[in-house]
């Protein structure tokens, strides 16, 4: 049987792992979209321009298939051509979210690593109040 761990630290071997700081680079261009996969009562702080998409929602929200299907305030621009960046609280959640989106066929996806704590620790901005999906 696998741990938890197992599964994040087998999913960190196979995805993009991106710094904060390179993060908040390629987020200043406006190109990435940026995707929160916390749950909406953790996301009060997060990073400014994250979308909330919940990990249990994010395999619904980013299909092309079911995505269009869904009520207007859950479609969040997620588009399998564009640069996608994860992230959640430590890393774990946005590694397993960052391999299904792989998975289901998004060609540029990248997680933070270490998640929001790393950026609070690099000392980069946070924002109060999503104004993503939730």
């Amino acid at each position: 049987m696998k741990s938890t761990r197992d599964l994040v630290e087998q999913a960190k071997t196979s995805i993009e792992l991106i710094s904060p700081k390179d993060a908040q680079n390629e987020l200043a261009t406006g190109v990435p979209l940026l995707v929160d996969v916390r749950e909406p009562n953790e996301s009060e702080v997060h990073i400014a321009g994250a979308v909330l998409v919940p990990r249990g929602l994010l395999e619904f929200v980013a299909d092309p298939e079911c995505g269009p299907r869904l009520p207007a305030s859950l479609q969040v621009g997620l588009d399998p051509t564009r640069r996608v960046i994860v992230y959640c609280n430590t890393g774990g959640r946005a590694a397993l979210a960052a391999v299904t989106l792989n998975q289901i066929g998004y060609q540029d996806v990248a997680s933070i690593d270490g998640g929001l704590a790393a950026w609070r620790d690099a000392g980069l901005p946070v924002a109060e109040h999503h104004a993503g999906v939730f």
